[in-house]
């Protein structure tokens, strides 16, 4: 079953809500951002999250340590003491990220949590789920095969890289808008793998980018050399762009929006990345709306809208509803795709 990142998500919100303590495992390639997915569920239903990193453990780093009974009561026989990682009570989920790039052994040791919620002396608190997540074989990551027994204890959720599902978070994150642009311009470049490089873009990458940007860095580190040099010279377009401040405080009388394409890419998202409010969204709007044609007011309100709604107000967008009929069908139209999808 394939999904994007935003299906995914509420692919296991639906457990959550149905309690369904059905082992999960979640494939993608490298960077897609899966653990990442499992952490804002976790968050978003106030649940407890443990990440445990398989491959880096030892099957006694799961399993604990023997320990003989203080002053020799337990008769020659030691206790198993679990390490303090494991949850001891409470609602969370426990998360087994990289299981098979764990060697056999450790798969094994982690097959009795998965399949019992128990390893060893342990057992896993009852209001707990175990989901896990690894890389696939194509993506020429590290892994061993997987043990059919062991693969045959889980639900099996595959997630693909997708534009759309990455600008809402990242426009929720606030990655600078700067990348949003680019990315909205090179959608392919959200996820370029490229195992003869240590650096291609993925949407971890691009997250790491960002912040080397605001920071004035090269990008290039994060996201290899051909990205690299493909974003700084979209990043000087920037250059080519009217003033958006004057133009988000409605002040934009008399500015020209670009011809070139690219251009045009950067200032429709990065209007809608700046706009704080419902009166610099509409201020922006009316300018787009003479100074480009609809395939460009499409693209602005999609942008306007994954922001609003990654950002919790919502109410923001229902105030423009009343100041345009174009405005309010093309909010309408944009809700409502998103919602059949």
């Amino acid at each position: 079953m394939s999904l994007t990142p935003s299906d995914l998500q509420s692919y296991l919100s639906a457990l959550i809500g149905g309690d369904l303590k059905l082992s999960t495992m979640i494939w993608g390639p490298p960077g897609v951002g899966k653990s990442s997915v499992v952490a804002q569920v976790a968050q978003r239903h106030a649940l407890g999250f443990v990440d445990v990193r398989l491959s880096q453990l030892a099957p006694t780093d799961l399993r604990g340590l023997p320990v003989p009974e203080a002053d020799g009561q337990g008769g020659g026989v030691s206790k198993w003491y679990p390490p303090e990682f494991l949850p001891r009570s409470g609602r969370g989920i426990l998360f087994l990220d990289e299981v098979n790039m764990a060697p056999p052994t450790m798969q094994g040791m982690a097959q009795q949590l998965i399949l019992d919620r128990r390893v060893g002396s342990y057992e896993l608190p009852e209001g707990w789920f175990v989901w896990a997540a690894g890389n696939r074989k194509e993506d020429r990551a590290s892994v061993f095969d997987m043990p059919a027994p062991l693969a045959n204890r889980f639900l099996h959720l595959s997630v693909r890289p997708d534009f759309d599902s990455w600008r809402a978070y990242a426009l929720g994150r606030g990655l600078h808008e700067h990348v949003i642009a680019f990315l909205t311009f090179r959608p392919e470049l959200l996820h370029r793998l490229d195992p003869a490089q240590p650096a291609w873009p993925s949407p971890r990458a691009w997250e790491m980018a960002s912040q080397l940007h605001r920071a004035g860095l090269d990008v290039a580190p994060a996201i290899g050399e051909a990205a690299g040099a493909e974003f700084s010279a979209f990043v000087r377009l920037y250059e080519q762009l009217p003033d958006l401040g004057l133009v988000l405080r409605g002040q934009g009388a008399g500015l020209r929006l670009p011809g070139e394409p690219s251009v045009r890419y950067a200032a429709v998202v990065g209007l809608a990345a700046r706009a704080g409010d419902a009166d610099e969204a509409f201020h922006a709007f009316t300018w787009l709306a003479d100074a480009a044609g609809p395939e460009w007011l499409q693209l602005y309100v999609a942008t306007l809208v994954s922001k609003f709604q990654a950002i919790g107000q919502l109410g923001e967008l229902a105030g423009l509803l009343t100041r345009d009929e174009r405005l309010a069908a093309l909010v309408a139209g944009t809700l409502a795709l998103a919602e059949g999808e």
